[in-house]
């Protein structure tokens, strides 16, 4: 386990030569992420990486119960939250798929606090899959792409935001920034996994137990 983490991300480190007096990474110090703190179960690798994709592209559905029993154990006890709310999909992603994963996971986690899915955020535009492209190209591919759902009312409110996979952050950093825009105060990202970037510490897989807090 690391003995040192970003205190955004959580992104573990072997030393605090990465973090400055702030302990806070690279990236957070750039603010090339928007959401106040991101939480996930474990590295997007060997069995959780294969539950993943047989959840998404095998459409094995009830997968999502173990994965959102992930989530909740990656969710520390201690945080609270006024709404919760799924990633968009683009509605013809989602007639493609049949469903919205990450509204799948989410209803589990928005359990624990009485309170239901909240549909807070509308994919209004479907660009290019993220996947291969660089920093620049994943920020021009979403312009535009989130949109405030018409009665959604975030004004005050901390949110939890849930998807399956933080990848770069670049995709939950768009979205939250809409959010924000409406007045959100506070907006913490939820993922099972997260694709290691910025270290060579594993996050446990999917028995490991414990959790480190992540970013997409």
């Amino acid at each position: 386990m690391a003995d040192h983490a970003c205190r955004i991300c959580q992104t573990p480190f072997t030393d605090t030569y990465p973090l400055d007096e702030h302990d806070l990474c690279t990236v957070c110090r750039g603010r090339e992420v928007n959401f106040d703190v991101a939480y996930s179960f474990g590295s997007y690798e060997g069995s959780l990486r294969e539950l993943i994709r047989l959840f998404k592209y095998s459409k094995i559905e009830t997968l999502s119960k173990p994965l959102s029993r992930f989530l909740l154990e990656a969710l520390p006890r201690d945080q609270n939250f006024d709404l919760v709310a799924a990633m968009p999909m683009h509605w013809a992603r989602r007639w493609q798929r049949g469903f919205n994963q990450a509204e799948l996971l989410a209803g589990p986690v928005a359990q624990r606090y009485g309170l239901r899915v909240s549909p807070l955020l509308r994919r209004v535009r479907m660009g290019k899959r993220q996947a291969g492209l660089g920093a620049t190209a994943r920020q021009k591919n979403l312009a535009g792409a989130f949109r405030i759902a018409r009665k959604a009312r975030v004004d005050g409110k901390r949110i939890l935001l849930i998807d399956d996979v933080l990848t770069t952050g670049s995709t939950l950093a768009a979205a939250t920034a809409v959010l924000k825009a409406a007045g959100a105060r506070h907006v913490s990202v939820l993922t099972v996994a997260r694709v290691m970037r910025r270290s060579s510490l594993p996050l446990p897989d999917a028995s490991g137990g414990k959790s480190f807090a992540d970013i997409e």
